[in-house]
């Protein structure tokens, strides 16, 4: 876990670092200078592309991952690195023809609910491509262990950018209109630093040759860009279809939910940088137990950080939604719901990563698009009913079988298991200190109030998951630091 420590703790600093700048655009930028109107629609189309993101990339970063350990010369490694990048193009030219011979028909589709969103449809596929490169050439970095700095330009450098555009927006010198193409622009200048990054880290030789098993690669990317497309539907889907039955500002206040419930996920993105080739290669190596114990670790350390994220949140919930606009309090319930189903999730440790890495994989994505289909039924079903609560239940209903069903299938068929008594421990430590804080407000000024009960939840937290020895890795951790500082408990 040496590698993974370092560079999921770089990850993870980074990326709370990234939401930290995320959540002052999202709780205060963006609803004040840009207003919910301009604040939707760019989340409407930045949703979008993250959702068929996946058909531009045809699932080559996950490939390119999966496959990669599996050469032996530098010469297969270079006609694979060639072959990830360029075959991409072949699915993308007709897929964009394609979108320019129906340009009309989608316009009035997408538009019909809120017309705003026609004059920026063009921007949707532009996003999406850009951002299936991106993956692609950050792939490409993380496969020779270096994950940091493309986590550090999605993470921190999109969102300082952002921030930096809100500014120039609320002193006039971009209009909001401006803010939604330079937002496009954002994500090319990402993709173009990335591709550069990574042709520092291997040099590229583009070539035009197929590797020799091309068969196996195209078949497993298939089936991962069914995979990408269920996991970004289910993230973003909602949104896709709130533009469809609301007006366009109902995306703004969900979002903001949304945004503060995927905090919690943020342990689980950055150890996953890192932690998916290892789990490729040990996998590729039949290394089974040390597979099994990668997976528990994974699953208990992610639960107590997550856990310990998603505490902070709910407990402050109240006092955070004081500091946006009042017409945004409504998501309060959403945060809630999708918090839990992020938790859920994030306790699953390494799980997607064995997944996408065995010969089954082609079954859970096959449920995994069956699922995407109940969450589109379920949305269009609570949305008209109950608004963005609808949405927000038919995401935690949809996310949570897809991960139960994801769990029992390693369960059953790898015979791998993530969960020991220390998960019931964990999970009934974080309920308790909920039901102690939840109910306790300071009479003070939101930020102070926020403060306070966040560091009494810390000590008390951090106190108890390390008498009770929840976890051994981050118990090593807390005794190096208290070490170095002459600190004995």
């Amino acid at each position: 876990m040496g590698i993974v420590l370092n560079q999921s703790f770089k990850n993870t600093v980074i990326t709370y670092i990234g939401f930290g700048i995320g959540a002052i655009n999202t709780l205060y930028l963006y609803p004040i200078f840009l207003g919910s109107t301009f604040y939707g629609l760019t989340n409407y189309i930045t949703s979008s592309a993250n959702v068929i993101m996946p058909l531009f990339a045809i699932g080559m970063q996950n490939t390119l991952v999966k496959f990669y350990s599996q050469y032996k010369t530098e010469e297969e490694k270079s006609q694979f690195l060639s072959f990830t990048v360029l075959f991409p193009i072949l699915l993308i030219i007709p897929l964009l023809l394609l979108g320019l011979c129906f340009y009309d028909e989608i316009l009035f589709f997408l538009s019909k609910k809120n017309a705003i969103v026609k004059s920026y449809v063009w921007l949707i596929p532009f996003i999406g491509l850009t951002m299936a490169y991106f993956e692609i050439f950050y792939a490409w970095a993380r496969v020779h262990m270096h994950s940091v700095f493309g986590n550090f330009i999605k993470e921190i450098g999109l969102r300082l950018f952002s921030l930096f555009l809100l500014i120039a927006v609320y002193y006039n010198v971009l209009s909001v209109e401006g803010f939604v193409y330079a937002t496009a622009a954002l994500y090319l200048l990402a993709f173009l630093v990335t591709m550069f990054y990574a042709f520092s880290v291997q040099k590229p030789h583009f070539q035009l040759t197929k590797p020799q098993n091309t068969k196996d690669v195209l078949v497993y990317s298939f089936y991962i860009i069914l995979s990408g497309s269920v996991a970004n539907l289910l993230l973003d889907g909602d949104k896709m279809i709130l533009n469809q039955y609301m007006i366009i500002d109902n995306i703004a206040f969900y979002s903001v939910a949304t945004y503060i419930a995927l905090v919690i996920s943020v342990p689980s993105r950055a150890m996953h940088q890192i932690v998916y080739p290892i789990t490729a290669k040990l996998m590729h190596e039949n290394k089974h137990d040390e597979l099994n114990q990668l997976y528990k670790k994974t699953s208990i350390n992610l639960q107590i950080v997550g856990g310990f994220v998603m505490l902070c949140i709910f407990v402050n919930i109240d006092q955070l939604y004081e500091l946006v606009p009042k017409e945004y309090s409504g998501g309060i319930p959403v945060v809630f719901m999708i918090g839990l189903s992020k938790y859920f999730d994030l306790i699953l440790g390494n799980n997607n990563a064995i997944i996408f890495n065995t010969k089954y994989y082609r079954m859970v994505l096959y449920l995994g698009l069956m699922l995407v289909v109940l969450t589109v039924v379920l949305n269009m079903i609570f949305i008209p009913i109950f608004g963005i609560f609808g949405s927000a239940f038919a995401t935690l209903l949809s996310i949570t079988l897809y991960s139960l069903a994801k769990l029992l299938f390693v369960v059953k068929k790898l015979h791998l298991y993530p969960f020991t008594k220390q998960t019931i421990h964990s999970i009934l430590l974080t309920f308790a200190l909920f039901l102690v804080f939840y109910f306790w407000e300071f009479p003070f000024f939101q930020l102070i109030s926020i403060a306070l009960k966040s560091i009494l939840v810390t000590i008390l937290y951090v106190y108890l998951n390390y008498k009770f020895k929840i976890s051994p890795d981050i118990n090593n951790v807390i005794d190096t630091i208290l070490k170095k500082i002459g600190i004995k408990i």
